[in-house]
């Protein structure tokens, strides 16, 4: 049976290939392991000992299932399969293995209780989200169970969901209300233990965290409303004219604005915003039951005055499915706005959304910004720092306690220490790797070593760059373009992520502008650290 198992999947990955496109390559190194790996087992209530397992996982192409009862051969699943196993009464220690098609696998082990007592002890704890509204938790254990079933007394929903015992279970009610939430706990045993108890599913109001606090330098942006910032002056956040309750409120010290009843609403500037050389409209919204958001722009033109069929422009923008319970950030292009033909004389900024009427947003961080020109303290020619410690990786910032390269590394990687970044006037950057760089096995090579450069990070592609000397941020713009180390990003390392459009640096300068010493965190708690020089 094992065999049969094998022969599809490589069938599988035979068509896979065979489907690509002939100037493609199917990378199944570059195939991450699979990633939370577990199971849920339930048992029959009849005394017989028979567990269905229930694997789950990410990035999962087959699961091996070990029993830990002695049973010399694993149960092979697909995803989405489950698989029965009798067991004597006891408490085993079953191993649950992910798989992927290049090899790679993860494994976890789970306690598998089977007993013929019925469950005591049953303990029960249920809570709202404090941040998605109207939504339920439900934790349970008890003594001899092996898992649970809850039952949360919507109207239309009388499926339970079931979790292993100690486990936690959500659910999303449509209402907000009072609800008779039922737990039955279970073992192998016939008779079972139950739990009842009245609930409110809350809805939430209102965020209960500010929004993202911004960082853009403040030469760099024109506010509204943001209490980073310095605000031009606002004659009214809600117009005459407008359909909807306006509120204010305070969290951690910080001012939000609340709109309620919504149908739409304007503010308005006490003088026209030359937004000219701005380039992006910045907008923080929180809602727990909008379904759709939109952004007008209104310019009066030349004459500040709006006029029927005169020289005003307006554009509108809108968000479908925007998620709720919680801040969702918005760095909309003016561009998008694209009959906001002229953005010298804006006199409006218009919100609105469904369901009209009848839904409740949050606004915070409404500001117009441009991103930072290229700097001249980096124009220039760069290179890694041809010395010890030149790069380097720890658990915290400019930390090199997990590894930095010896001395040794500079002869042993030459090909790599003479590799140039080259940040030119007008703002674009390259890669200039010549003839060989460093290679590492995620770049297909079988050892590192020395070789010729493996697209996107062969310096083939465009690439620009931006920094903001206020921030101390530089960000590079262009797919496989990077400083240092080609693998390390914002997102993690290769190759369990995704080649990204564009990276973010923390850069400071020192002895005037020539050394360039650089920290980025890849992923969390991940900080690689880089020293350049000019040449």
């Amino acid at each position: 049976m094992r065999k049969i198992y094998y022969i599809i999947s490589l069938f599988v990955l035979a068509v896979a290939i065979g489907c690509t496109d002939d100037n493609s390559s199917v990378d199944l190194d570059a195939v991450a392991a699979p990633t939370n790996i577990s199971a849920l087992t339930t048992v029959t209530q009849d005394n017989t000992g028979k567990v269905t397992f229930l694997p789950k996982g990410e990035g999962v192409t087959q699961y091996e299932i070990y029993f830990g009862d002695g049973t010399s051969e694993p149960a092979i699943l697909n995803p989405g399969e489950t698989y029965s196993h009798v067991y004597k009464e006891g408490i085993y220690q079953a191993k649950i293995v992910g798989k992927t098609l290049n090899g790679k696998s993860t494994e976890v082990m789970q306690e598998v209780v089977v007993s013929f007592k019925a469950p005591e002890n049953l303990k029960v704890v249920i809570t709202n989200d404090l941040s998605v509204s109207k939504k339920v938790t439900v934790t349970a254990t008890a003594d001899f169970a092996l898992f649970y079933d809850v039952y949360f007394g919507e109207a239309g929903k009388p499926e339970p969901i079931s979790a292993n015992n100690g486990e936690s279970v959500s659910y999303v009610y449509q209402a907000a209300g009072v609800y008779t939430i039922r737990v039955v706990s279970k073992s192998a045993a016939i008779q079972t233990a139950e739990f009842e108890q009245e609930f409110e599913a809350i809805l939430i109001e209102g965020p209960t965290s500010a929004a993202p606090i911004p960082s853009r330098s403040a030469a760099n942006v024109i506010s509204m409303f943001s209490d980073s910032y310095s605000n031009v002056a606002m004659s009214t956040w809600r117009t005459d004219w407008s359909q909807a309750t306006k509120g204010e409120k305070v969290i951690g010290g910080n001012n939000i604005i609340q709109y309620s009843n919504l149908n739409f609403v304007g503010a308005e500037p006490a003088a026209t915003i030359n937004a000219g050389a701005m380039t992006f409209l910045h907008v923080d919204v929180w809602s727990s039951d909008f379904a759709e958001f939109r952004i007008k722009l209104v310019d009066f033109g030349a004459n500040g005055v709006w006029e029927q069929g005169g020289d005003n422009v307006e554009h509108e923008v809108k968000f479908t499915s925007p998620a709720q319970g919680s801040w969702v950030s918005l760095d909309i292009p003016l561009s998008d706005f694209t009959n906001l033909t002229t953005r010298e004389h804006i006199a409006q900024l218009i919100f609105s959304g469904n369901p009209s009427g009848s839904h409740t947003i949050y606004i915070d961080n409404v500001y117009f910004y441009k991103e930072p020109a290229a700097s001249s303290a980096l124009v220039g020619t760069w290179k890694i720092a041809p010395e010890a410690g030149a790069l380097k990786v720890g658990p915290s910032y400019g930390s090199g306690d997990w590894w930095a390269n010896d001395a040794q590394a500079v002869i042993d990687r030459a090909c790599y220490f003479d590799d140039t970044f080259v940040f030119s006037a007008n703002g674009d950057f390259s890669n200039v790797l010549g003839a060989d760089t460093w290679l590492e096995k995620w770049q297909g090579v079988a050892s590192e070593s020395c070789g010729a450069p493996v697209a996107p990070h062969d310096g083939s592609g465009a690439a620009t760059y931006l920094y903001d000397a206020g921030a101390k941020t530089l960000k590079i713009n262009g797919a496989g373009a990077y400083l240092g180390l080609p693998k390390v990003n914002n997102a993690g390392e290769l190759p369990t992520v995704t080649v990204p459009s564009s990276i973010i640096y923390n850069v400071t300068l020192t002895d005037n502008n020539n050394t360039m010493n650089v920290v980025i965190e890849a992923g969390a708690g991940v900080f690689w650290s880089y020293k350049l020089v000019r040449i």
